[in-house]
């Protein structure tokens, strides 16, 4: 079995991924935290993995940037592969001025300037929101590990270089934090009956021109996926 852009076999992902977007940090999260991980797909260079953590089974897979790839990706994998639970572990910038580089935003909804939605043909606009099951499970978990997350609404952009300043007006609205991925992500789930996550570091405040460095954006934000994994031996 395979898609247009996973190669691996039914059955080779389990119920719950794990997808950051930077395919060197899924290999580094399998390599470092899974058992046994084994390589699943590498089309694209979009690596995905699958072990085992406490026992568990568990993937790890790549999106790459935006709402097109995390959209093409999540798709596949809760259509064509049995997946039920994705919970996106990325980065994101701060919007609020509560939030600091290296702290953690769980998203419960997503607002976005994406046209993603205009397929459905609704005659208003959707609100793109977290699975309740993982947003608690996700909230039960940090509270247990001792991480402090940040919760509520983010914003997906399909703009990186914006030179508007539409993040001011967005933080008005008590937005937290800016990525490119979530609201595909929960738009594929809802569509589909699927349960989805996002939980992101924050690795850059673009209002303030503070940021982390690639190298430390994909190995050493450890708190955010010991969170995800613990996570998902709850779903």
């Amino acid at each position: 079995m395979s898609t247009p852009h996973i190669s691996a076999e039914k059955g080779a992902f389990a119920k719950t991924v794990l997808m950051p977007g930077d395919p060197l940090r899924a290999e580094f999260i399998a390599r470092s935290f899974l058992d046994e991980p084994v390589l699943v797909n590498k089309v694209r260079g979009m690596y995905g993995f699958t072990g085992k953590y406490k026992g568990k089974p568990v993937s790890v897979m790549a999106s790459g940037m935006g709402v097109p790839s995390i959209a093409i990706y999540s798709y596949e994998l809760f259509s064509f592969y049995d997946v039920d639970n994705i919970i996106r572990i990325g980065t994101a910038g701060a919007i609020s001025e509560t939030l600091g580089l290296r702290d953690i935003v769980i998203a419960m909804s997503a607002a976005t300037n994406s046209s993603f939605a205009s397929q459905y043909k609704l005659p208003g606009t959707p609100a793109p929101t977290a699975s309740f099951d993982l947003l608690s499970a996700a909230v039960r978990t940090a509270d247990t590990i001792g991480i402090k997350p940040h919760i509520g609404q983010i914003f997906t952009t399909d703009i990186f270089y914006d030179d508007s300043s539409s993040l001011i007006e967005w933080r008005k609205l008590g937005v937290l934090a800016v990525e490119m991925e979530c609201a595909a992500l929960y738009l594929n789930a809802a569509k589909l009956g699927k349960n989805a996550l996002t939980i992101c570091t924050i690795s850059d405040c673009p209002l303030t021109g503070e940021s982390c460095t690639s190298d430390e954006r994909e190995k050493s934000f450890e708190d955010m996926m010991k969170l995800g994994l613990e996570c998902a031996l709850l779903v």
